[in-house]
């Protein structure tokens, strides 16, 4: 499946078959995702969405099943920001 490049801080490049409704999507920080029964309707609307990765997170993932194709490389993927704990002060203490 070709896939068509995107403007997105996620979102690398989108492709989609409609005789299998397989929506086909490669993430900026690697990997790439085939998800399956998505209607070329959800296609079109993420293609034209102002944040492709908002779309995608609120109307692909945890909505449709997939398959992962390949995964993120270790090397060159930005790490997630360790949480920083907030200092609790001792019980009592006001």
């Amino acid at each position: 499946m070709d896939r068509d490049s995107v403007s997105s801080r996620a979102l690398k490049s989108v492709g989609y078959d409609s005789e299998t409704r397989t929506l086909e999507i490669e993430f900026v920080a690697g990997g790439v995702y085939l998800y399956f029964d998505v209607p070329e309707w959800v296609d079109q609307n993420l293609r034209s969405a102002e944040s492709k990765g908002t779309y995608f997170r609120e109307h692909i993932r945890d909505v449709y099943r997939f398959e992962v194709i390949s995964k993120p490389e270790r090397d060159g993927v930005p790490k997630r920001r360790k949480r920083r704990e907030v200092p609790r002060s001792p019980r009592g203490y006001r």
